[in-house]
């Protein structure tokens, strides 16, 4: 690789190439600037595209496809033979996708003349960027303005080493050459449900444990409590209420001890759970180790977030960060929107993002997603709402695909209508949310919603009689 001369600047260097970062990169090249990226990982796409939501999202699809076979096919007179899994294969489909979407990033970075450099980047001082490239060469970048999006990496828990071998991060529990007969779950979020979801439908035997007595924090609590039906219908168990004090692998298996979040009752033990796997999933945290942010003033918060205004511009002049390093939602879309946005911003124009139109979704099945505020949140902050709901029994394209579990919740301000929050539990959810995002994005109201005429028979129509319900207004119920 030649690398390009520290007396000849970029206007930007991207520092990361997850999807605020390729993203930053492309739109920086769009509006005139002389752009390059640097990435230390070998591929492109960051942790969502390597190791995250796209490898996750394929075996959620291909271990839905063996749930429908055992479970649902007969019902349509779909009769098969005795039905087996190839996980081999089914992981080598998986990678297939993935080395796909890398190799298309790459050649998107070259079709818009993104400087690619591979190697890990460290701040040397203002405007300079070092970087050990992989090829064992060391170089210096020179830069006008550099943009921070190095992403995330696995929240640690005292007590408990991942190995990737018995004891698992998200990275582990995509890769495992069996499906465990017995899987415990450190966390009831979005990475904890899709996994354990995954290998429950492909026949392990999973057990969730949560700190709090409820899963998916943040997520509307009535959603919550039927989701949470929802799964354990399938399969899977909770353990509310209970942290776990400690994990070891013993041999073939891995021990885990839990008590109660508040700890032992007096002449109550500590129990013990004995799984094949055990998957850490309470969250991530900030990769911003190692980057020289002391080198140019910044610092971060104890969790490594580095603060920003609201230009994405840190303490440091001419130094800029997104996605998952700030505060916000650790979600790919929230990163790419960032991306667009602090390029434009560099470039002199104008540039703002809506966090309150942000969707939140769990690519379980059925799919929870959720847009605004939540139902508690609302009632937390004292603000007057009307709220409206429909369910996908009462959906006639839900029936005809026999997707009828949960449901569509709307919220609007009492007075003025305005949408304030959505949520739906369902068949597509992930995509029906993004119905009421356009109508929140432009300020509009339940109102609006009910205009637009909806194709019949759609889900999206459930999406409509929901905000019908509102004003007592739904057809179908």
């Amino acid at each position: 690789m030649s690398y390009p001369s520290p007396f000849d600047p970029f206007d930007v260097v991207v520092i990361g190439g997850g999807p605020g970062g390729y993203v930053a990169a492309i739109r920086a090249v769009q509006l005139g600037l002389k752009t390059a990226l640097i990435e230390g990982r070998g591929s492109l796409g960051g942790t969502c595209l390597n190791v995250g939501c796209i490898p996750s999202k394929a075996l959620l699809h291909a271990s839905e496809r063996v749930a429908q076979a055992h479970h649902s096919f007969a019902d349509w007179g779909i009769r098969l033979g005795k039905i087996s899994v190839d996980l081999a294969q089914m992981m080598t489909k998986k990678d297939e996708v993935v080395e796909g979407l890398t190799s298309g990033i790459e050649l998107l970075l070259a079709k818009n003349k993104v400087t690619y450099i591979q190697g890990w980047a460290t701040l040397a001082g203002e405007g300079l960027v070092s970087v050990a490239g992989l090829d064992g060469k060391s170089s210096t970048v020179s830069a006008r303005n550099i943009v921070i999006a190095t992403g995330s990496q696995v929240t640690p828990l005292p007590g408990v080493e991942i190995d990737e071998k018995r004891i698992l991060s998200s990275t582990g529990a995509l890769s495992l050459e069996k499906v465990p007969n017995h899987l415990v779950i450190i966390g009831a979020g979005v990475i904890g449900l899709e996994l354990g979801s995954v290998w429950q439908r492909l026949g392990a035997r999973v057990t969730v444990v949560e700190f709090l007595n409820r899963i998916c924090p943040g997520m509307d609590n009535e959603i919550a409590r039927q989701f949470r039906r929802t799964l354990e219908g399938q399969g899977l168990t909770f353990r509310l209420g209970q942290r776990v004090v400690e994990a070891k692998t013993s041999g073939q298996k891995v021990k885990v001890t839990i008590e109660p979040s508040k700890g032992l009752a007096d002449g109550a033990e500590a129990e013990t759970l004995t799984a094949d796997n055990l998957l850490v999933a309470i969250g991530r945290r900030p990769f911003t180790q190692a980057l020289g942010l002391e080198t140019v003033g910044i610092e971060t918060d104890k969790r490594g977030t580095i603060p920003v205004d609201g230009g994405f511009l840190t303490s440091a002049p001419g130094i800029f960060a997104i996605g998952d390093v700030i505060d916000g939602p650790m979600l790919a879309h929230k990163a790419e929107k960032e991306g667009v946005a602090v390029a434009e911003i560099i470039a002199g124009k104008s540039a703002s993002i809506d966090y309150g139109t942000v969707p939140g979704i769990v690519y379980t099945a059925p799919e929870v997603a959720n847009i605004g505020f939540a139902e508690q949140d609302l009632k937390e902050a004292g603000v007057a709402y009307k709220v409206g709901k429909f369910p996908f029994k009462a959906n006639s394209r839900a029936r005809a695909m026999g997707e009828t579990d949960g449901m569509v919740k709307v919220l609007a301000h009492k007075e003025t209508g305005r949408i304030l929050g959505a949520h739906i539990l369902g068949k597509d959810a992930g995509t029906l949310i993004h119905e009421v995002g356009a109508i929140m994005e432009f300020g509009g109201s339940y109102d609006d919603l009910i205009h637009v005429i909806h194709g019949h028979p759609t889900l999206n129509e459930a999406v409509k009689e929901a905000a019908m319900a509102i004003d007592k207004r739904a057809i179908h119920v």
